[in-house]
């Protein structure tokens, strides 16, 4: 269940992390900063309605897209189109820290086709 930060912000956590929401006014984007920490990942998942950019601020993030591996540094980013199976893994010893900026039709958290989550997540 998502509440807000000291900003007034919505903010979650998750077994993997968190993550903020910093804009979310206009009807065609949304944007986030989302923390991995150190020994876990997101969900190898799906979007139906949006396309994602990733922008890594910092630690090394280890990013999946339809079945390839890369390694993101600090400055490095990924386009993840609609559709496209992807996950971030943090296999070093600090957050990973990237903003997320959703572009699309629909943002809600129910736009989310887990293909693998290692928290039993459907």
């Amino acid at each position: 269940m998502s509440a807000t930060d000291e900003l007034g912000r919505e903010y979650d956590e998750r077994p993997w992390g968190s993550y903020t929401v910093l804009d979310d006014v206009q009807q065609d984007h949304k944007v986030k900063r989302i923390v991995v920490i150190p020994g876990k990942r997101l969900s190898y998942q799906t979007h139906q309605f949006r396309a994602e950019h990733w922008y890594v601020v910092s630690g090394v993030a280890t990013v999946v897209l339809d079945g390839v591996t890369h390694e993101l540094n600090p400055g490095d980013s990924i386009d993840i189109g609609i559709g496209a199976a992807h996950r971030c893994e943090n296999h070093g010893e600090e957050p990973v820290i990237f903003i997320e900026v959703q572009h699309g039709t629909y943002f809600g958290e129910d736009d989310i086709v887990r293909l693998e989550d290692d928290f039993g997540r459907r």
